[in-house]
């Protein structure tokens, strides 16, 4: 799972901010219960600040970049690649601009992105609608958070079913 640019002065700026933040914390608490990695990146963080609160408390690897696009970030990459991960679950800011990138980027390079698309979101809507659009057309797969942490699963028999049955539970 990877985290774009979920930052102290772009999330502001954006309507549905802290949703998409709740919702990547529902997911990142997920990966943490199904051992799914997750990392995440900051777009200058100099001038745009750190991960909010409270994402910055639970994302351990967090590379920076200049480029919009997140795979200039190879450590991250690399390490799932390692463990033959070829999906890679998208959350983050802006749609249009460096989720968009990183997914095209990403499609590029063989992977399977599943964009969450409560999970991501850009200043104005129609760039959001139309980035969405962009990356479905090249291939990236369109899904839900409970659609995630249901695939995670697999079956009511996972061993983590009931806690993420709470998260679940969570939604809003």
């Amino acid at each position: 799972m990877w985290v774009i640019d979920l930052q102290e002065k772009l999330l502001p700026v954006i309507p549905s901010g802290n949703a998409v933040v709740e919702q990547t914390m529902r997911l990142i608490e997920a990966a943490a219960l199904v051992e799914v990695p997750h990392a995440a990146t900051l777009q200058y963080p100099q001038g745009l600040g750190g991960l909010v609160h409270p994402l910055g408390d639970v994302c351990d690897f967090v590379e920076e970049k200049r480029d919009f696009s997140a795979t200039v970030c190879r450590a991250a990459i690399e390490d799932w690649s390692k463990q033959a991960r070829d999906q890679i679950v998208i959350t983050g800011v802006e749609t249009h601009v460096c989720v968009l990138q990183t997914v095209l980027d990403l499609i590029a390079e063989g992977f399977a992105p599943f964009v969450v698309a409560e999970a991501v979101a850009s200043r104005h809507g129609r760039d959001h609608e139309i980035a969405m659009q962009r990356m479905q057309a090249a291939g990236a797969t369109i899904t839900t958070v409970e659609s995630v942490l249901f695939e995670w699963l697999g079956t009511s028999e996972h061993p983590q079913f009931k806690a993420i049955s709470q998260l679940v539970k969570k939604r809003r």
